[in-house]
């Protein structure tokens, strides 16, 4: 039933919608008929103060079929079901009686479908790819169609590359030349299937056969017999039999929490329809539309619509917003959704209106499938988009819809009255404008903790220089190096000091190090914010490197391993910015300090010493192939004092109608960017147009700026997560959050030079 029809139903006014405890007074599908709130709390405890939005993505699974399957596993034995021993037999009539469970979800029988397991859906419609008995052009006969819609998945749209050399026609078809348009649905991979009509299915042939599917075959001679059962023919090898008995957990799961997928889309279906009422009503304070919402209809009917909501935010000005943009300010409220084309360019060509020409100039431009250049040339590249699932409730959207309001609309909010009028048809429209306001002005999501902490911490230059105080940097000259900051271990403390060498790759150990988890992945502070608590120092006399942390002894770690046999060495491969470096783990020593302090087992690995690793190119400007420790983008970033004491003054403007919040000195804010050079600059945001710049007689140029993410939400100090300075800087920036910019070594003669507090800073404009 549309939700405004419940409405009229129920008696109740807009005020109502807005105002009520309980989703359930409007929308009685809500829930399940069971007490809602506690299933949340005993079976997904693990996403509590997370508004999880991308449930078309990857849904998530109850906690109780983690504990039955685990249950399962550990009573029964399973073993491979191409054998014919008992535990071989149990596993063939689990597999077998999936089959039929999924033929049920399907509304169907075995009498008429097969289904074949694959690794995940894209594998499925490549088996169709490279079985269907194409039929290329003859003088007798035209050859075979292909004939996909234009808003179909990559996966669908990637046969072309199959049947293009059979001589095979593709025709794609748009939406406005068929009655019935197909709906955009993101596929997830992991265990996937092919569900084939019986009477269909010796139309395909496979060309290669593996393990199992083969009835008979000859090694010597090109004789093969494919396995005359369906599902055994195109199912190379093994199956994944394990992730196949846990897929029978989840249908009992989904009827034991749901009662079915006719509940789940009555439930999504109200959630979906509720946000896009408010979200397509909402307005800046000038009367300007928040949203763009791409949607044929207008969220009435479940059998018409999903419970996906697709769209993009304007600013007061009607100027597109960048889905880069959206998604990091939802980090921050630790909101969950998807951004991007989705894997649809079709669909994303038809909503966004981007031609074809569009798209292959974007191309040129740097931008591709799956990366974050969100606008081009004021132009949206993707969208954003959210996602319910049959675990989401109704605090996710009043969650979702004050994040909307908060960072997005120009104060104060307003409504589109008679967009709003028209979505609730016949209810009441007394107090609705003011409903809406007060729902989005002061019910707010659940914060992140506000708490701000400046750092006192005297700065000891290990090179036998004073120590730096606040009194001298006081005291400062205009135009001058102020600061001095490397990061032995990345995602670490800082480690300052008043002059240091320059090494090939940036300052003198600057990132060498990083902690990996116990599945070798490098952590940050966006995963383990606590790595901030880490105090590395390097000591030059005597080549260590110092870990230091409270309530932790402190211990060494030489700079070195030159003095170890080579074999104690355990050469490893990590990922760092999407690049495969070769590392060498720094022993067991550092190991269980780190694990000790972190409460997870982790390991200090350092970048070979006979390892090279290139800057990416792509960058703003050009620049010429760098060499690169373990930074994600580039030797050097560096930070203008201008540029943070305007962005503090922001803040502080901010957060004057607030209560309760600690501002932001200068140099707090600086901890956050993590810079390692910081220069007193003439004007705020000069750096973004510098192309060269000279620091005392060391010459760099400049590679672009520095984009920001959630990790200068955390406090440097105490590890607590903020939501600013990112607000504030998103606000102001209006576009790309980018504070710094990057620099890489001129000349190869810059690399052996030295960096000093107070050096004179010369910049050259582009």
């Amino acid at each position: 039933m549309p939700l405004h029809e419940a409405m009229e139903k129920e008696s109740l006014n807009f005020n109502q919608l807005c105002t009520f405890e309980s989703f359930e007074e409007v929308w009685n599908h809500y829930g399940y008929k069971s007490v809602f709130q506690d299933v949340i709390e005993r079976e997904f405890s693990r996403i509590k103060g997370i508004t999880y939005l991308d449930h078309a993505g990857t849904t998530l699974y109850p906690e109780s079929l983690v504990r039955e399957f685990y249950q399962d596993i550990c009573t029964n034995v399973y073993g491979n079901p191409h054998s014919h021993n008992p535990s071989s037999r149990l596993t063939h009539d689990t597999v077998e009686h999936v089959r039929y469970r999924i033929l049920q979800h399907f509304n169907t029988s075995p009498d008429e479908y097969s289904v074949i397991f694959t690794s995940g859906s894209t594998a499925a419609l490549k088996l169709v790819a490279e079985s269907f008995p194409w039929r290329p052009p003859t003088a007798a006969e035209p050859a075979s169609q292909f004939c996909y819609l234009t808003d179909n998945h990559t996966s669908v749209v990637g046969i072309r590359g199959v049947i293009s050399a059979l001589g095979v026609v593709s025709l794609p078809v748009s939406p406005e030349e068929i009655e019935a348009r197909a709906k955009d649905v993101d596929q997830s991979e992991g265990l996937g299937a092919l569900l084939v009509r019986n009477d269909t299915a010796a139309l395909l042939r496979k060309t290669y056969f593996g393990g199992g599917t083969a009835a008979a075959y000859l090694a010597g001679d090109n004789y093969y017999v494919p396995a005359s059962n369906m599902s055994s023919r195109f199912e190379d090898g093994t199956v994944s039999f394990l992730d196949i008995i846990a897929l029978n957990h989840s249908f009992d799961s989904l009827h034991t929490l749901t009662g079915g997928m006719d509940k789940i889309q009555l439930h999504t279906f109200g959630l979906t329809r509720y946000t896009y009422m408010l979200l397509s009503s909402l307005c800046h304070g000038n009367g300007q539309p928040v949203a763009q919402i791409y949607s044929d209809s207008e969220f009435e009917n479940p059998s018409t619509q999903g419970a996906i909501l697709n769209f993009n935010l304007m600013d007061c000005h009607g100027q597109m917003i960048g889905y880069s943009q959206v998604d990091k300010l939802a980090s921050l409220f630790n909101i969950h959704l998807r951004t991007g084309c989705f894997c649809n360019t079709g669909a994303c060509q038809l909503f966004l209106g981007i031609t074809n020409q569009v798209v292959k100039s974007n191309l040129q431009a740097g931008h591709v499938c799956g990366d974050n250049i969100d606008l081009v040339d004021g132009r949206p590249t993707g969208s954003v988009r959210v996602s319910f699932g049959y675990m989401s409730t109704f605090q996710d959207c009043k969650n979702f819809l004050n994040f909307v309001a908060d960072c997005f609309v120009e104060k104060p909010v307003k409504v589109d009255q008679d967009k709003l009028d028209r979505l609730k048809s016949n209810t009441s429209s007394k107090g609705s404008s003011q409903c809406l306001l007060t729902m989005l002005t002061n019910g707010k999501p659940d914060h992140i903790d506000e708490r701000e902490h400046a750092s006192t911490d005297l700065v000891v230059n290990q090179r036998g220089g004073k120590a730096i105080t606040k009194d001298a940097k006081s005291h400062e000259k205009a135009q001058t190096l102020t600061n001095i900051y490397i990061y032995p271990i990345k995602s670490c403390a800082a480690f300052e000091v008043t002059d240091w060498p320059v090494g090939a790759l940036g300052l003198l150990h600057d990132r060498g190090w990083m902690v990996v988890n116990g599945n070798r992945v490098c952590l940050n502070q966006k995963r383990e914010p606590r790595l901030c608590l880490i105090h590395p120092q390097i000591y030059l006399p005597s080549n260590t490197l110092l870990l230091q942390a409270s309530g932790m002894n402190t211990i060494c770690v030489p700079l070195k391993n030159h003095s170890e046999p080579p074999q104690s060495h355990r050469v490893c491969q990590n990922m760092v910015c999407g690049d495969r470096v070769e590392t060498v783990d720094c022993g067991d020593e550092a190991a269980s300090w780190l694990s000790e302090f972190l409460g997870q087992p982790c390991r200090l690995i350092r970048q070979s010493p006979d390892f090279s690793r290139n800057m990416k190119k792509g960058h703003e400007k050009e620049v010429s192939s760098t060499a690169l420790s373990l930074v994600n983008e580039a030797q050097y970033l560096i930070v203008n004092r201008a540029s943070v004491d305007l962005l503090q003054r922001h803040i502080t403007n901010r957060q004057e109608s607030s209560d309760g919040h600690q501002p932001l000195d200068t140099q707090t804010l600086i901890s956050r960017f993590r810079a390692n050079l910081v220069i007193s600059g003439k004007e705020p945001f000069e750096e973004d147009d510098w192309s060269h710049l000279i620091i005392g007689n060391t010459h760099f140029q400049v590679a672009g700026r520095c984009g920001r993410c959630q990790m200068i939400g955390v406090d440097q100090s105490t590890g607590a997560k903020t939501k600013e300075p990112l607000l504030s800087l998103s606000a102001y920036r209006k576009g790309k959050v980018t504070f710094g910019v990057y620099l890489v070594h001129q000349s190869l003669e810059d690399s052996n030079s030295t960096l000093s507090v107070g050096s004179s800073v010369k910049s050259e404009m582009s």
